[in-house]
């Protein structure tokens, strides 16, 4: 259960209670994220690009701590604002940040 925390945070870093759904292939540091998501229901969202996190297992809750601590560059998105996505086309290059919807809320 996602624990009380409203953005934007108040250090302006993710704080260290936060929760993601990170992929796990993400998680485990077997490919690096390239699409970060902060929904409008202020879940944060992270996963490689390649596989679809969609599957069976493929996703797991973890600390966004967890992840910073393999890959730093996920700091500088904290700031992102609920509704957004960052992308990138790989760990050397920088975030691109755009509005975000859920494909279902796009064809409403």
């Amino acid at each position: 259960m996602q624990p009380d925390i409203a953005w934007p945070f108040p250090s302006g870093a993710f704080p260290s209670e936060l929760l993601a759904i990170v992929q796990r292939t993400v998680a485990d540091g077997k490919f690096p994220a390239l699409m970060v998501i902060h929904d409008d229901e202020d879940d944060w969202l992270l996963c490689d690009s390649i596989h679809d996190p969609n599957a069976d297992g493929a996703s797991i809750v973890t600390h966004m701590d967890h992840v910073l601590a393999r890959d730093s560059s996920l700091a500088d998105l904290a700031g992102m604002p609920p509704g957004h996505v960052a992308e990138r086309s790989s760990a050397q290059t920088p975030w691109e940040i755009s509005p975000w919807m859920y494909a279902s809320e796009e064809e409403n």
